[in-house]
Order: C-alpha cells, then sequence, then structure tokens
C-alpha cells in the first residue's frame, strides 16, 4: 500500500497569494491537486492523504500539515504550489521543484516527478533545487514541494487558466507517482464493479449495492467520500440500480454488462418499461 501525502499550498483567502488579477493560488494549486487525486485512485494500493482543507476555507498551518503526513505514516509528501515573482505582469516563467537539501530520497523523488511537470505545463524548466522549506524539513518522508508556474507571468497564468492543462497536470503528477510505487491501474469494470456516473454518492452507490459505505470505502482504499463520473470501484453481492430519469433497460444492460433478459428475469419484468426510482437487481 502506497500513503501519498498531498497537499495544494496555502488557502483561498492567504494573504498576498493571489495573481495581479486577484485570482487566487489555492485555486490553482486545487486544480492540480483534485485531479491527481482523481487519477491517483484508478490504481491499485494507493491511498491519499490529503494535507490542505479540501474547501479552501481554512489555510492549514505548515505545521499540522507535516504532523498529519507523519502520524499516518506516508511514504512520500508532495506539497503543490504555483509561483510569484513581484506581483506584477511580467515575462518570467517556469516550473521548479524543491527538496531538503542533502536529502537523497527527496532528490530521487523530485526527478521522477519534476519532468512530467515540466511536460505537462509545457513551460521553461527551472530545474530542481533544494530549501530548508518547512514541509520538507520537518517530513519523515520523501518531501518536495512543487512550483508549477508563476501566477504573476504573462505567459505561465494562460497555462494555469486553462482547466485542461490543469486536469493533465494533475494526470502527470498522479501517473508519475505510480511508476516511483510500480502501481498498477485497476481492473476496468466487469463483474463486481461499479462506473459513477454524475450524481452518484458513496451513500447512494453503498445503498444499491446492499454494503455500507464504510464497507465500500475499505473495499477501494478510499480515505475520503469523494468520487467523480468514470470512477470504477470494486463493489460485492448481489448488484443493485436504481434507476434515473430517461434510463432504459437496454442502458442499465450496458452498463452492467449483462442483457436485457437477464434483469428482466432477475427482476420477474414482463416488459420493458423501467421508472424513475424503481431499483433493480442487475447481478
Amino acid at each position: 500500500m502506497a500513503k501519498i501525502a498531498l497537499g495544494a499550498g496555502h488557502g483561498i483567502n492567504t494573504p498576498g497569494k493571489r495573481t495581479p488579477a486577484g485570482e487566487r493560488e489555492w485555486s490553482f494549486n486545487n486544480k492540480v491537486v483534485v485531479a491527481a487525486i482523481k487519477y491517483l485512485n484508478e490504481y491499485e494500493n494507493a491511498t491519499v492523504i490529503r494535507l490542505d482543507d479540501s474547501t479552501g476555507n481554512t489555510d492549514v498551518s505548515l505545521t499540522a500539515r507535516t504532523n498529519k503526513a507523519n502520524s499516518q505514516g506516508a511514504d512520500i509528501l508532495v506539497s503543490y504550489h504555483h509561483n510569484a515573482n513581484t506581483g506584477q505582469w511580467g515575462s518570467w516563467t517556469g516550473t521548479e521543484t524543491y527538496h531538503y537539501p542533502g536529502s537523497s530520497s527527496g532528490l530521487a523523488l523530485a526527478r521522477k516527478i519534476h519532468p512530467a511537470i515540466v511536460g505537462a505545463m509545457e513551460l521553461r524548466d527551472r530545474g530542481i533545487k533544494s530549501a530548508n522549506f518547512h514541509m520538507l524539513r520537518e517530513s519523515r518522508m520523501p518531501a518536495i514541494l512543487v512550483e508549477g508556474g508563476f501566477m504573476d507571468s504573462t505567459i505561465d497564468i494562460v497555462k494555469m487558466r486553462n482547466n485542461t492543462v490543469m486536469d493533465l497536470t494533475g494526470k502527470a503528477l498522479a501517473e508519475s507517482i505510480a511508476s516511483h510505487f510500480g502501481l498498477r491501474k485497476k481492473s476496468s469494470g466487469g463483474p463486481g464493479t461499479y462506473t459513477v456516473k454524475s450524481g452518484d454518492t458513496l451513500w447512494s452507490i453503498a445503498q444499491a449495492h446492499d454494503m455500507t459505505v464504510s464497507e465500500l470505502k475499505a473495499l477501494n482504499n478510499l480515505t475520503s467520500d469523494d468520487i467523480y463520473p468514470g470512477q470504477v470501484l470494486k463493489v460485492t453481492g448481489v448488484v443493485y440500480h436504481t434507476v434515473k430519469s430517461g434510463e432504459t433497460l437496454w442502458g442499465i444492460a450496458q452498463q452492467y454488462n449483462t442483457t436485457v433478459n437477464a434483469i428482466k428475469s432477475l427482476n420477474g419484468l414482463t416488459g420493458d418499461v423501467i421508472q424513475p426510482g424503481q431499483r433493480l437487481r442487475v447481478k
């Protein structure tokens, strides 16, 4: 099991941490972290320990962050930031990654992750550097701090405002972490799995599969209640589906890799008419 401590730097209201146009650094950091968590959830044996406040409302202290990573036995720590120079728009640019001076394990982690971030951001490579930052110094595991780009750069801000770039950067981060640990991707569907749809919650999925939320989280190594459309979750036991507006028996059968006749047989249906809110056994 790989335990990954991951945090978006600062909070949404941290003074000074914003672009000349007033955009908040945490918002950019958060986009990358959320994407990274989303993609890390596609791998087996990956547990994410989020170090910042996922709402951004609280700027969690550096001490609280490193204490959490240390107490929960994280294997690595990644603190994700975006840089600033003068606070006024300029043409400086680039991505850089920091490790603690003299930390060979931190340097090794930086060498694994930094090129992936540079490739996703497609900005100048400012290199891997060392610094006596709290997050790097007080962590008991290999730790790095990434500066994805400059918030006050007329070059870098174009990337940072592009949600596709932020998502791809999070994906690059997740993939480089998975490569670092040698993680394998989860099975992409089939019997005993459920593919999350828009509007689903852990509670609704657990209810549909006669499970508790705790059982569902434990089965999928989830440490939070966050799920996303397209995510494949392992489920056990008899599988149920609650019909949503506009769904058909054919569409539901396709989703669960079964047939219309099989669903009709399991539920004693003599016709193809179903209603929103109806609970069907599909396996």
